[in-house]
């Protein structure tokens, strides 16, 4: 899985305020429209470590567990990282947000790579990738700007 997606946005706000709702797993379906429901199996000092997830985007569609490794500050910047422990259609997922404050906020950057189990071509996989990226920064701005 040599591939990955990634694309960043600039949120009006603190990285302390968009860690708060990057560390509010169970409320990703509110903001995440691919994510179709959640469910936090384990967490450690209140940070998600296990998280079951049901996702639908385009022909992509599994439900799947996470493990999370929070390495950010105080202050919220840092990185937000995550692999496949578990899928049915997904053999990979891995993933980060990388939280950096900047003038005017945070720049927010997802980074995602995903592998799955059924033939695809590497277009309709990395247009997968896209959608889950971007639909999940505009939501993650707009979450965060609420």
């Amino acid at each position: 899985m040599a591939q990955r997606t990634e694309s960043s946005i600039v949120i009006p706000a603190s990285p302390a305020a968009v860690l708060d709702v990057v560390a509010d797993v169970a409320s990703y379906p509110e903001w995440t429209p691919e994510i179709r429901s959640v469910e936090v199996l384990s967490e450690d000092d209140g940070w998600a470590e296990q998280v079951r997830f049901s996702l639908e985007a385009g022909p992509v569609k599994d439900t799947y567990t996470l493990a999370y490794d929070w390495d950010v500050d105080e202050d919220g910047a840092g990185t937000v990282s995550w692999h496949l422990v578990e899928g049915g259609v997904l053999k990979a997922m891995d993933g980060s947000y990388l939280l950096e404050r900047v003038d005017g906020g945070t720049k927010v950057t997802y980074a995602l790579g995903v592998d799955v189990r059924l033939p695809m071509l590497g277009a309709m996989k990395r247009a997968a990738e896209k959608r889950i990226v971007e639909g999940a920064l505009q939501g993650l701005a707009g979450r965060v700007r609420s």
